[in-house]
Formats: C-alpha cells, structure tokens, sequence
C-alpha cells in the first residue's frame, strides 16, 4: 500500500482537492526536484502564448479532400504519416478556424490517454485536431522545442498526469497546465535541446515526402491511373451522389475460399485488372518459401529491465513513438525476433478507413530485433523483388484496397491467405526498384536518427535535473 503523512497545508495550496491520487503522485515529487533548481521556474503559461482546445463543434465529416480539411484525434496526433486521417467539413463545420494547428505548437492529449505529447512540424499547417488535444503555443521567452522536450520528459510527464481528475474518463485542463512549473534553463542549453528536435522534425517531413514520392513514382512508372473513392468498397461517410455498390456474380465464379460478397468486389477487381494488364508477379511469387508467417504465441511476463524486449502490437506501431510492452526475453524464441528488411501487414482490426487493420509496415532499424506481436502477417522478399519496394507497392491506395479486399469476419476482421498471396505487384525494369528500394530504405532511416535525436534530447533534460539531486 502506497501512503504518505501529508500537510493540511497541501489540501489549501490546490483548492481544497482531497484525492489522494494527487497528493501521492510522482508530481508531486517532480515538483520537490524542481524546487533545488539553481535557474528561475517559470509557469506555462509564462512561456506561452496561448494554452487551449479547440474543436468543440459538431463535426461533419466528408469523403473528398476538396470539401474536407484532414482531422485528427488524440491518438492520430502521435502517428508517423498523416494520410490515414479523417476529413471534416470546410464549410459546414463550425468554429473551424479555431480547430486547425500551426507548425511549432506541442499537442497534449486531454482525455482518457492523458500526457501524450507531440510537437508540430510543417506537416500539420492546416490540419484540424479535435477538443481532446490542448494546444499550446509558445511565446519567444523560451524555445518551443526545450518546452516540448520538458512536457515529453518523465518529469514533464508526472507533472502533467498528476492534474488529472474523473472517475471512468481521466482529463486534464488548460487551466492546470498554465500552472506547470518549468525551469528556465540556460539560453546554451536550450539551443541544444531546440536544434535536436528541430533536426528530428526536419528528418520526419523528409522522411515522408521520401515515401509518399516513391509511391507515386512506381504509379507513374507502371502506368497506373489514380483511383477514386468510386474505384473501391469502404467503410465510410459517403457522398451523396456516390452510387450503391452491388452487383452479380454467375455461380462459376465463386469457389469454396470465400462467400463475402466483399471479396468478390467487382469495383476491387476493376483496379486489380489494371495491375494484371501491366507486367507483374503475385505477392506468392514474390517471397521466400517460408511464405507468410507470425510470431506465434509466447508466455508475456512483463519485466522492466536492460535485458528485456520490447513487444509491438498494432495500437501504436504506426506511432513516431512505440511505447510496447517490455517482456522477459526468456520467453521469447530468437527466431520471433522481427528482422531488418521485413514487409509487415497488420492482419486482425474493423475496417474504418483510418483504421491500422491491412496497413503495412516496414521493418526499419528501430523495429530490428523487436518483438512483432501475432496478430502482424509478416513476409521476407526473395531475390525477385527488393524489400523496400515491396513495402512501397503495398503501402499505395492500390495496395491497400486489395489488401482490404481479402478480409473475413465480422466484427474483428482477418485477411484471407489464400486472397492474399494473389494480389498482384507491378514489376518494373531492375534499375527503377532498386532506386525506390533505395530511397524507402533511406527514408525509414531518417525516421530512426528523427527518433534517436529527440530521444537524445529528452534524456538530456532528464540529466540536467538529476544532476540537481546530488
């Protein structure tokens, strides 16, 4: 049982709050460590500009992003690549103005995960975030990526979390962050701190305009058109004037691998007959005589300690951050471990369009050695086709709508292998994959040293105020 002798002091100095979960919180202690600073503590709201949440209006989502700004909430704020967003209204949403963000704000999620932290690059200019993400922008008294080092550090951390109140759902308001407490390093410091998480950003945008480009180049190159939402089935806000998808099948056509009408899409099979009528291979041909495969299952003994693993699971493996679960390695065969150069697809989810389900991922050096969890489908390419291609193939509109269309279940659905191993894959002359192989590779790169440098930069904040302790 955790219990501390407390002051009636305390109970006055916050309001009269008398939740021991406050009183008793690692914020607690934060603020004791901050209070040996040997530099002035400042407020948050000292520091910033503004400290708010914007987004509280209904929301009227569309389909076609020229009616529709991208729309994030407080998970989709922490992922790598913003194209699986949803998309609100510009016109017939209300207060939209106050809902979009700007380049150089840090977003703290509010509500149910709270303390997540993300710091703005050009990439979010003009993008909207819902009222369950607080935003604060900075003033010029310090640099904006020393206080989003700060609030991302354990201390930020503790300090943020201990404000938290409500019974089933946790909040936080921008009223309790005004109050945080942050020490006014030196200008030398914290120019230090500002250009790692500014080189990290910069190495984040590259990274996915890197990616988003080698995808349109393999299009253009196998002289393939884009598709439209009238090209495929999904889950969705619909346009009005969208038609309803049906159509027949003759009897022939169908086989004992499926009977969901999903699977049969005849909208699907256009885009598909579009690959097949260039030059391709099926996704079969394409790897190793291992074919597909998964992690298993393992015994999961969770274990904080330098010897443990980390498990990845699909919740957050799309995220600039990988929280995972950190497991004793004993359980764990060797062979489970994922490996450099592997071609992930996340295979159990529901079908929402900004859903991780049939989403693929790259095996790059922050993934190396990790434990995958069971649900991923994972793939290791042969000598026919470089793997960072085959990530590029899969990760285009074409790719995942034909990933998509191999799905069965009801409420949380899987990818039929049997469909799988025949989509088909655009096959283009040696030089031209090698090229965006290359450049995949590189661009996963640049996600891995974004994440070592703003990992570098919070550690050193961390230091900085142990050093205090001694």
């Amino acid at each position: 049982m955790k219990y501390i002798i407390g002051n009636v002091q305390w109970i006055h100095d916050k309001g009269s709050r008398m939740d021991s979960s406050y009183h008793l919180s690692e914020g607690r202690v934060t603020r004791k460590k901050l209070e040996l600073s040997p530099y002035d503590v400042l407020c948050l709201n000292d520091i910033s500009e503004r400290i708010f949440y914007g987004g509280r209006s209904k929301r009227v989502y569309v389909s076609n992003s020229n009616y529709g700004l991208p729309f994030m909430g407080s998970s989709d704020m922490l992922k790598q690549q913003h194209d699986t967003f949803k998309l609100i209204s510009k016109t017939r949403t209300k207060n939209i103005a106050d809902s979009k963000l700007k380049k150089d704000w840090i977003l703290i999620s509010r509500s149910g995960t709270i303390g997540n932290t993300n710091y703005t690059t050009s990439e979010f200019e003009g993008k909207t975030a819902s009222e369950h993400i607080i935003r604060v922008v900075p003033n010029d008294k310090m640099k904006s990526g020393f206080i989003y080092a700060f609030l991302s550090s354990k201390y930020g951390y503790a300090l943020m979390t201990q404000g938290t109140f409500g019974a089933v759902i946790r909040h936080i308001e921008p009223e309790y962050l005004e109050t945080l407490p942050i020490p006014n390093f030196p200008n030398s410091f914290q120019n230090k701190i500002q250009e790692l998480i500014s080189k990290a950003s910069e190495l984040r945008v590259e990274a996915n305009k890197m990616i988003q480009s080698s995808r349109e180049l393999l299009k253009e190159k196998a002289g393939l058109k884009p598709i439209s939402i009238d090209d495929y089935e999904y889950f969705g806000t619909y346009p009005k004037d969208r038609k309803i998808s049906f159509f027949t099948r003759n009897i022939n056509e169908l086989n004992s691998t499926s009977l969901n009408a999903f699977n049969y899409s005849k909208r699907v099979e256009g885009i598909e007959k579009r690959v097949r009528d260039i030059k391709h291979m099926e996704l079969s041909q394409c790897i190793d005589t291992k074919g597909f495969f998964n992690s298993g299952s393992f015994r999961r003994l969770e274990l904080e300690s330098p010897k443990s693993v980390k498990l990845i699971n699909q919740s957050d493996i799309l995220n600039i951050k990988k929280q995972g679960k950190m497991l004793a390695r004993a359980f764990v065969k060797t062979n489970k471990l994922a490996q450099y150069g592997e071609v992930l697809i996340a295979g159990v989810g529901t079908l929402g369009e900004s859903e991780t389900f049939c989403r693929t991922i790259f095996v790059n050096e922050e993934l190396d050695g990790q434990l995958i969890a069971g649900e991923f489908i994972r793939m290791v390419t042969n000598t026919k086709i470089p793997s960072g291609y085959l990530y590029c193939w899969l990760s285009t509109d074409y790719g995942f709508r034909m990933i998509r269309k191999t799905q069965a279940g009801t409420k949380l659905c899987r990818p039929i292998p049997d469909l799988l191993k025949k989509i088909p894959v655009p096959i283009l002359d040696e030089k031209a994959m090698v090229d965006i192989d290359r450049v995949i590779k590189e661009a996963h790169t640049k996600m891995f040293i974004s994440l070592k440098k703003e990992n570098e930069a919070i550690d050193l904040v961390e230091k900085e105020i142990e050093s205090w302790q001694k």
